[in-house]
């Protein structure tokens, strides 16, 4: 069986804000440390019946991009939602609404 690992380095200000942020995981085509502006990562604690979080970000991520990205992971979530269900409605649904907060960030510029 194979075994692989992602790892997060957080490198926290005297105020415990994220100032830095790398990854690497095993899997990645390009060995080593990348950096990176924002992570979100969601577990499904299957005891408790919810979700767990963890939402972080530098400083210095510009909040037009913060945007963006939460347009992609949500982008990313009606994907995974068709891939793991088979649900195209609610796929369909997260998707319009990627679409409709897209627009909006458009109509911002």
């Amino acid at each position: 069986m194979k075994t692989s690992e992602i790892n997060f380095k957080v490198l926290l200000d005297s105020n415990n804000v994220p100032d830095h942020i790398q990854w690497d995981a095993t899997d990645k085509p390009d060995p080593g440390m990348t950096d990176t502006k924002s992570i979100s990562i969601s577990l499904w604690d299957h005891t408790q019946k919810n979700t767990l979080r963890i939402d972080l970000w530098t400083k210095d991520m510009p909040v037009d991009e913060m945007k963006r990205f939460y347009i992609d992971c949500l982008g990313g979530l009606g994907q995974s939602i068709l891939t793991s269900t088979g649900d195209e409605t609610m796929s369909a649904e997260v998707n319009a609404l990627c679409e409709r907060l897209a627009k909006y960030l458009a109509a911002q510029k």
